[in-house]
């Protein structure tokens, strides 16, 4: 392959799975002047704006399918965007070209972690250039402070650095991205059921007084370029629904999907958004 052009011409290939996110790099590339080719994923990619571009629907497993795909369209560039169920390995259903690179790593693969960074790997190692979309859409990254009109008080401000303790050490051992933190106590951990699930779920265990808070924060070592984490409109709902006071999340480590309407629509509802440094991670930490 030949080398990759500059960052802005050079074809882009999105391997899309679910949500709005997917489309919007899309758009952006187009309007940037880059070519676009998306490879849905079959079972995950449900915006109709994709169709939209030069596309392909591929089940999750078929490697070999996709890399033709990327090729066919000359796309140096590649960014992995949208929800994807974490896998089983029946549900994969590998192709000989995934089946050999699963075998690298055996079933650890599977790992949230794992098997984005292995995919991450290989995209580079046949020539490809790995994009992060907050590298695209440059207004997604989040950036310390509040974010809206809503201000946290000290309560929600010690839950949201507790949280983004427990999320951050959640992280580290490759499950989640998040919490609910209620009055100092953890209410709720994002496994793999995703972020939206489990703040439906912590409503079960709402205590009595103000409100938890929802934490969201990148995996300690976790590839930016890869599932960085993301809020969007759905969120704000779902938070709202099961009484939270607010949304916290790691500066340079989570990204807000349409960030003008989800700050107006929890500044509408009464939720704080706010972004918070490793540093206040740590400071909860240490006591």
């Amino acid at each position: 392959m030949t080398a990759p052009q500059d960052n802005q011409q050079a074809n882009l290939g999105v391997i899309a799975g679910g949500g709005a996110l997917p489309a919007r790099l899309a758009a952006a590339a187009k309007a940037a002047g880059r070519g676009v080719c998306v490879v849905k994923l079959d079972g995950y990619a449900d915006d109709p704006a994709l169709d939209d571009y030069p596309h392909v629907t591929v089940r999750l497993g078929a490697a070999a399918k996709i890399l033709d795909a990327l090729r066919a369209h000359d796309c140096q560039d590649v960014v992995l965007a949208g929800k994807v169920a974490r896998p089983s390995l029946s549900s994969i259903r590998p192709d000989w070209r995934a089946a050999k690179l699963l075998m690298k790593v055996g079933t650890k693969a599977l790992g949230d972690d794992g098997l984005l960074q292995l995919v991450g790997k290989e995209l580079e190692r046949e020539g490809f250039r790995l994009l992060g979309a907050h590298e695209i859409l440059g207004d997604l990254a989040v950036s310390e402070g509040v974010l809206g009109a809503i201000q946290p008080d000290e309560q929600a401000l010690s839950d949201a650095r507790h949280g983004l303790w427990v999320a951050r050490t959640l992280g580290q051992a490759d499950v989640g991205q998040g919490c609910v933190v209620q009055q100092g106590l953890v209410l709720a951990l994002e496994a793999i059921e995703g972020t939206d699930e489990m703040v439906r779920r912590s409503a079960n265990y709402r205590r009595e007084g103000v409100g938890g808070v929802l934490v969201k924060a990148a995996k300690p070592q976790q590839d930016k370029r890869l599932d960085l984490p993301a809020i969007g409109m759905k969120t704000i709902e779902e938070a709202h629904k099961a009484g939270l006071r607010g949304i916290a999340l790691l500066a340079g480590g989570t990204m807000i999907i349409d960030r003008p309407s989800v700050i107006a629509l929890a500044d509408a509802l009464g939720l704080f958004v706010v972004g918070l440094s490793l540093t206040d991670g740590e400071r909860d930490n240490d006591g």
